[in-house]
Order: C-alpha cells, then sequence, then structure tokens
C-alpha cells in the first residue's frame, strides 16, 4: 500500500515560507471577463505580476503561442524583469490557479518536495470546460521534476488555509457541499486533508461571502498571519447581507483551540463597500491577500476601509512590506490575487 505524504513526512507550509516561485494561469476565458472585461482587467493583473517578481520567478502557464507572445510584449509596458518571468505553453480552461494549481508539500530539515494532485471541478461542475485545468498540476510537476500524488478527490486550494504548525482552517459550505465530494462525510474529508497536507488538526467555520461563487472559500473570510493568529472579515453594518455569516464565523473563531490548547489570536479587519459592478455584487474581500517574498500584496476597491485594511495588516506583517493594488476589474470574475496565484515554496534544506 503507498504511503500518504503525512506518513512520509511531508506537509504544506505556511504561505510566508520561501517560495522558489508563483505560479499562475495567464487569463483568456471571456466567460469570467466578459467582452471588454477581460482586457479592462490586464493592467491590474501585470501590477500582480510586477510586484511577485520583485522577490521571486512568476511562472505562467499559457493556453497557446499567440498568447505567450501577447505577454512578452506587455512586459516592457509595465517594467516588468523578463527574467523574472518564465512561460509554459499548455492548454488551459481559466485563470483560478489557487484551485487548479499544484500543492507542494515539503519536509523538515530535507531537501525533498512533493506535489499533490487532487481533483479539481470548477467548483462543483459550475463552469465546464475544466479539463484543461484539472490536468496542470501533473503538468507543472513534470517541469519542475518533482513526484506527484493523487488522492482522488475534489480539493481547492482557496478552499483551506494553513498555518504551517499542524493546523488547517477551512469551511462547512464548501468542502461538506455534496457538488464536491458526495461519497465523503466529514470525518473521510478530514482524514484527506491530514494525510496529503500533513496536518493534524482540522478547524471549521460555516461560510462564505456574498457573491462567492466557490460556496464559501475560506481565503475570502479567515488567513492565518503566524501560527497562532488570524484575520477574519467583519461587517459591521447590520443590514448588509455579509453581517451575520461573518459574525457567526468571528464566533466560531472564538471557540476554537490549537493544538497546544491556546486559543486564536483574533484581527477583525471590516470589510470594504459593496462591490457592486452590472448590477452584481462582486466577492469584494482584503482577505484575499497573497503572501509572497517581496510583499504582502493587498486587493483594494477604491473605498475608505482600504486604509484600514492596510494599516491592520502593516502591523501584522512586520517582515515584509503591505502594498495594496487595485482590483475593482479583476473581482468581477469572482475572485481576487489569493485565487490567481498559487506558490511553490523552497524546500526547507
Amino acid at each position: 500500500m503507498v504511503s500518504t505524504p503525512k506518513e512520509r513526512g511531508f506537509f504544506f507550509p505556511a504561505e510566508w515560507h520561501p517560495h522558489e516561485a508563483t505560479w499562475i494561469t495567464f487569463p483568456h476565458n471571456d466567460h469570467s471577463w466578459q467582452g471588454d472585461k477581460l482586457s479592462q482587467m490586464y493592467p491590474e493583473y501585470f501590477a500582480l505580476i510586477k510586484a511577485i517578481s520583485q522577490g521571486e520567478k512568476v511562472k505562467i502557464n499559457v493556453n497557446l503561442e499567440a498568447l505567450k507572445n501577447f505577454i512578452l510584449g506587455e512586459l516592457p509596458k509595465y517594467d516588468i524583469d523578463p527574467q523574472q518571468i518564465e512561460l509554459f505553453i499548455r492548454p488551459t480552461n481559466d485563470a483560478w490557479c489557487r484551485d487548479h494549481g499544484p500543492a507542494f508539500l515539503i519536509k523538515n530539515d530535507s531537501s525533498e518536495r512533493l506535489i499533490v494532485d487532487w481533483g479539481y471541478n470548477a467548483w462543483g461542475g459550475k463552469y465546464p470546460p475544466f479539463d484543461a485545468d484539472n490536468q496542470i498540476p501533473q503538468a507543472i510537476a513534470k517541469d519542475v521534476a518533482l513526484a506527484f500524488q493523487s488522492p482522488g478527490i475534489i480539493m481547492e486550494g482557496g478552499s483551506v488555509e494553513f498555518n504551517g504548525k499542524g493546523t488547517v482552517l477551512t469551511s462547512r459550505s464548501c468542502l461538506l457541499n455534496p457538488n464536491r465530494n458526495p461519497h465523503l462525510n466529514q470525518e473521510q474529508i478530514e482524514n484527506y486533508l491530514k494525510d496529503y497536507y500533513g496536518v493534524d488538526q482540522v478547524l471549521w467555520v460555516s461560510d462564505g461571502i456574498v457573491g462567492d461563487d466557490t460556496d464559501g472559500h475560506i481565503d475570502d473570510t479567515v488567513r492565518f498571519v503566524n501560527e497562532n493568529t488570524v484575520i477574519t472579515m467583519v461587517e459591521p453594518k447590520v443590514e448588509d447581507e455579509n453581517h451575520a455569516v461573518l459574525a457567526q464565523n468571528l464566533s466560531e473563531l472564538k471557540e476554537m483551540r490549537l493544538l497546544d490548547g491556546s486559543p486564536l489570536n483574533i484581527i477583525e479587519i471590516p470589510m470594504p463597500e459593496a462591490v457592486v459592478i452590472d448590477e452584481f455584487r462582486a466577492p469584494g474581500s482584503y482577505a484575499n491577500f497573497y503572501i509572497c517574498n517581496a510583499a504582502v500584496i493587498v486587493p483594494i476597491f477604491d473605498c475608505p476601509q482600504d486604509a484600514l485594511a492596510l494599516d491592520i495588516l502593516s502591523q501584522l506583517f512586520t517582515d515584509r512590506p503591505v502594498i495594496g493594488l487595485s482590483a475593482r476589474e479583476i473581482i468581477w470574475g469572482q475572485g481576487s490575487f489569493h485565487c490567481l496565484t498559487q506558490q511553490e515554496p523552497k524546500a526547507a534544506l
């Protein structure tokens, strides 16, 4: 019987662990950004690439040769060092590399790394086709010459949040949704998380925010900023649709205990003003930040709460700058910076 990653000492490190690179999948699907919205989001997307590239390679899954040529032509316009960019031509369906990309595991006191190839079904089959994106982890494993292991169930990177010390946070609304793994109960899903992410503890909140078509990904609501501290989004306006669910999550977080029995240190961040575009409320949230080598990159939405969110996060992340980048165009696709990225951590040695 094949041993699990956990049995072999592998685990998924916290996002602040040093990165070898960041993987992204270049957007081309005009179902996610319809009409001229795709071209309108490109300046924000290239700003994200530039910010990441200041401290690590950006490895990009590119659907076609013509798209590769477009990217190479755009890099000088945004003053992006082409030496920091690596392009890989392969079929892709959409841009959400957090969810369809590989999960890179490391091992303490070792140079070994491993890729976990979770199944991907576009958030419960909502947006077919997704077959090309489902193949990306194995293709990347070949690119970086790493072994991979396939658990055989559906899992998305945006649905799980790690402290790097044995704990994963997730949401019932997503991982227990019958559109993912209807044959598995909560205990069985927890066992998969423990075996294939190398964790010892699974903590659950209830739900996600309005406009989130992923059924409540954790990366829009609660994030670790160190091994015992989380930020959680709150909505002060009682009349707002997000108020009750975020209050419920906060209540649940207060009852949680880490492996050593200690409570979470919880920092509240108010939600941005509702981001409504073409009568659609997008899932705008400051929790969808991305921690890379050079910075913590926070989506901002041109509203008064932006400055407060950046100030709170700057006090929490003291080892690298916290920068706000506009995500008003990107968010129309129902995701932001964390959803678009997947880190490739450096080996422990």
